[in-house]
């Protein structure tokens, strides 16, 4: 029988061909004249890697990514 990847899981993670999971960074949908600075919002357009302790369970939500 086959397995469904969970559809929330596929928009938010891409699985990169090391194995890794990338992420987008919380943080940039609104509030973003006044309270963060340029340097910060900046540091937030670059992705992220998940951190292993979560991997585990990305890879069931995503059985063919």
């Amino acid at each position: 029988m086959k397995l469904k990847s969970n559809s929330g899981a596929k928009k938010r993670f891409k699985i990169k061909k090391s194995g890794k999971i990338k992420r987008k960074k919380q943080g940039l949908r609104h509030l973003l004249t006044n309270s963060k600075s340029s340097k910060r919002k900046r540091n937030l357009r670059h992705g992220a890697y998940v951190d292993d302790s979560n991997v585990k369970n990305l890879r069931r939500l995503l059985p063919y990514g």
